[in-house]
């Protein structure tokens, strides 16, 4: 098990790449990410949580461009007053792999307001990043608990300090006609 003290390090890119799996610090709380585009990395995560099959993970990106489906005009309205933020978008999607659309036939993205964490994400590609907990835990606030949830299941972890805001997201639907409705 890896402990690393920065987001910036070359070798956490690697691991990613590679199909590695981590907890980091997100913009909200500590999630355990991997590549989106990465089925076996996405089956690891839904395993190591015990995740709900059903459930759609949220998916964090660094750059407008890299959602699986061109967004609508609503949807782009939404996201220029949106993002970068705490806020996940859930869009209409067809072009997103199965293993992340699950049962729906939509996507929660997140750009998140933190710069390293964007860099990250445009070196590596989007990354879903369910909250760093087994299903029904409370999330970890630290990644002295995401190690006790997850010991040497996770391939690294990144020391991001203590989360003393654990307010998640806000979560909004663009549905494909347009309509627009807060979730949370």
């Amino acid at each position: 098990m890896k402990v690393f003290s920065s987001l910036n390090d070359p070798e956490i890119i690697r691991l990613l790449k590679s199909g590695g799996i981590g907890v980091i610090r997100t913009d909200t709380l500590y999630g355990l990410v991997g590549r989106a585009d990465d089925e076996v990395a996405v089956q690891r995560i839904y395993d190591l949580k015990h995740r709900d099959e059903a459930k759609s993970p949220i998916v964090l990106i660094g750059l407008t461009d890299q959602v699986y489906d061109e967004p609508t005009e609503q949807a782009k309205h939404v996201i220029a007053g949106s993002w970068p933020g705490k806020i996940s978008i859930i869009l209409p999607s067809e072009n997103a792999p199965e293993w992340i659309r699950r049962d729906n036939a939509s996507v929660a993205y997140r750009l998140p307001d933190d710069v390293a964490l964007r860099q990250l994400l445009r070196n590596t590609g989007p990354l879903v990043a369910p909250s760093a907990n087994p299903e029904g835990e409370e999330p970890a606030m630290d990644i002295h608990q995401a190690a006790a949830y997850f010991g040497s299941g996770v391939d690294f972890y990144v020391d991001g300090g203590t989360v003393t805001d654990s307010t998640p997201s806000q979560l909004i639907r663009v549905a494909p006609d347009g309509h627009t409705e807060r979730l949370r």
